[in-house]
């Protein structure tokens, strides 16, 4: 009964970490950026979220602000690559060391409690009956997440539909002919950079929410975290498809990779481990592609071998 208490909390978790891998894929994927700032923008969103329930404000205009700040997040690194010429990767390292000490300015110190605040998961569900062996607790963050996540998906499969979007998609596969049309290059980068942050805060709002507290730290490991869940995403559905099919495959794989580590957790792996566990859990889902890739490569190139030596041997 314990594995499935644990599993329902995994779904929850990974239903609004979902959100964060989901903001992540737009600079990973789309965008071809590597941005770092994950760490610190996620941990803005939590602050900011936090800060805002313990003054009494609506849970849910809390988010939207924690939403707003991770946009302006993504547009300070956004301004580092672009007009400062920094490097992607350096641009974020400098957003995400910067983010530490805004965080702690934000919240006062290094650590918020929530635990006796009324939020929207608590409200939820206290309205809400057991449903079978799912406790209320689950059920409002289940409940609330999937509605996160399905305005999520929709938006951003409206969003990346129009000019705007479909430009941001262009500048990751080639600026050069981007820029041959007209569209500036620097405008698309800080616009994909301001929504991915922002979704990263808006999931760092709603784990803060979810958990009950909020932390200077929260967001250490997210990047890797939100690849775990494109990665496993990806190699379960395919890097093809249509794109409301791979924004799902995130989610989906988001909420494995909860479950995972939910099972790997009642198996009595060893917490401080649970970084080292991701790392080598992204490793080889990046690496399976890759040897199934190669091993097709082998027999195809074998079966194109002996198909040629028996036309040989006939002649």
């Amino acid at each position: 009964m314990s594995i499935l208490f644990s599993l329902e909390g995994a779904i929850g978790q990974g239903i609004l970490w979902g959100i964060m891998a989901l903001g992540v894929y737009i600079t990973f994927r789309l965008l071809d950026f590597a941005d770092l700032t994950v760490d610190g923008s996620f941990a803005t969103g939590g602050a900011v979220a936090a800060v805002m329930v313990m003054a009494g404000v609506n849970p849910y205009l809390a988010v939207l602000a924690a939403m707003l700040t991770g946009f302006a997040a993504g547009a300070v690194t956004g301004f580092f690559n672009t007009v400062c010429k920094i490097p992607p990767i350096l641009a974020g390292i400098l957003s995400q060391i910067g983010l530490y000490s805004i965080n702690l300015m934000i919240m006062g110190q290094s650590n918020i409690p929530m635990l006796n605040m009324s939020n929207m998961f608590s409200d939820l569900a206290e309205q809400s009956p057991a449903l079978g062996w799912i406790t209320p607790q689950n059920l409002s963050v289940i409940g609330i997440g999937m509605l996160f996540v399905i305005a999520t998906i929709a938006l951003l499969y409206w969003f990346f539909g129009t000019e705007l979007g479909s430009a941001i998609r262009a500048t990751g596969n080639n600026q050069n002919m981007v820029r041959a049309n007209g569209v500036s290059t620097n405008w698309t980068t800080i616009a994909a950079l301001m929504l991915s942050n922002g979704l990263i805060a808006l999931s760092g709002g709603l784990v803060a929410q979810q958990q009950g507290y909020a932390d200077v730290k929260m967001g250490i490991g997210a990047i890797v975290m939100a690849l775990a869940s494109i990665v496993i995403g990806e190699t379960i559905f395919g890097r093809k498809g249509g794109f409301a099919r791979r924004l799902i495959s995130i989610v989906v794989g988001s909420i494995i990779y909860r479950i995972i580590v939910s099972i790997v957790l009642q198996l009595g792996l060893d917490p401080n481990n649970l970084k080292l566990f991701t790392a080598l859990l992204v490793a080889a889902a990046l690496s399976i592609p890759v040897v199934l890739e190669n091993r097709a490569q082998k027999a195809n190139y074998k079966r194109l071998t002996e198909a040629v030596e028996s036309v040989e041997d006939k002649f």
